[in-house]
């Protein structure tokens, strides 16, 4: 059974417009997912990246063109006027969350879906409380996670850094050593599964 360990960040629309394509290419598979949130603006620090407010024009002009033709093609809804706000208490809950068991996958597209369907600020506390409960989690984990949670954000960008991870989404499959940077690049994983 393959391994996949999942680096994310839930402030990232890219990652939102993975859907649930992971999840059903991991259970097509019988492969395993582990979530890995991290700081995505640390990770472009440590990898050479460039955060969004220091980009060029030219990549900003495309990147406004690039999503909402992706979200047309996946047929998925996206605002484009969401501002940048803190992943980490999301984050907290997503780790919190694959902690306690449940379905993850579904906690993490609820999320996604609340900052960039529905433009909700998902650094609220009330905002995650109900995407936990809508995902069929405890709200309390919005609370009880946040130690474990900080530590374990932190490990996820080391571990991410020694991976060879360098944006979001981002699919590392362990058994194979094989990695996979982008949404776009799900059919290649897929592909890959295929083969193990």
């Amino acid at each position: 059974m393959a391994a996949i360990d999942y680096y994310l960040s839930p402030i990232s629309p890219w990652a939102y417009l993975a859907g649930e394509r992971l999840e059903n290419i991991a259970q097509k598979h019988g492969a395993t997912v582990t979530y890995r949130p991290l700081d995505i603006m640390a990770l472009f620090d440590r990898t050479g990246g460039t955060r969004p407010e220091s980009r060029h024009p030219a990549r900003l002009a495309y990147r406004a063109q690039e999503l909402p033709r992706w979200a047309e093609h996946l047929g998925m809804p996206l605002r484009m006027d969401v501002t940048l706000t803190n992943p980490a208490p999301a984050s907290y809950a997503i780790i919190a969350a694959q902690a306690a068991g449940g379905d993850t996958g579904a906690l993490v597209r609820g999320l996604l879906a609340a900052r960039f369907a529905d433009g909700r600020d998902i650094a609220e506390d009330g905002v995650i409380r109900e995407v936990l409960a809508a995902s069929g989690f405890d709200p309390g984990l919005a609370d009880s996670g946040l130690f474990v949670g900080a530590e374990t954000y932190g490990r996820n960008l080391e571990r991410a850094v020694e991976a060879g991870v360098f944006g979001v989404p981002f699919y590392h499959v362990l058994d194979s050593d094989q990695r996979f940077w982008g949404q776009d690049r799900l059919d290649f994983l897929d592909r890959h599964l295929g083969t193990l």
